[in-house]
């Protein structure tokens, strides 16, 4: 038995396929290139990180200026008479 020839649908479908292979391929490189180039920047930024954070480490850390005292205690509220009458001796009437 021979096989019959492939029809052109079959040959575009094959040749659909391999052009999806060889563009997977291609881009399956570029991002494998751009993770590389994300791990690289994150170690950078790591060492840079770790050399501030040592630097501030080794630098004393600043005194706190001493916490001023809270004000005073605030008088005592008078009692509502007193208020009323103030209030009337000040000619407020309602």
């Amino acid at each position: 038995m021979t096989k019959s020839p492939p029809s052109p649908s079959q040959l575009a479908r094959n040749e659909r396929m391999r052009l999806a292979a060889i563009e997977g391929a291609k881009a399956r490189s570029d991002i494998e290139a751009r993770d590389v180039a994300v791990r690289k920047n994150m170690e950078r930024l790591r060492a840079l990180r770790m050399a501030r954070e040592a630097e501030e480490a080794a630098q004393p850390k600043p005194v706190k200026a001493p916490a001023r005292k809270k004000a005073t205690a605030k008088r005592a509220a008078g009692t509502l008479s007193d208020f009323l009458t103030s209030q009337k001796s000040t000619g407020r009437t309602t």
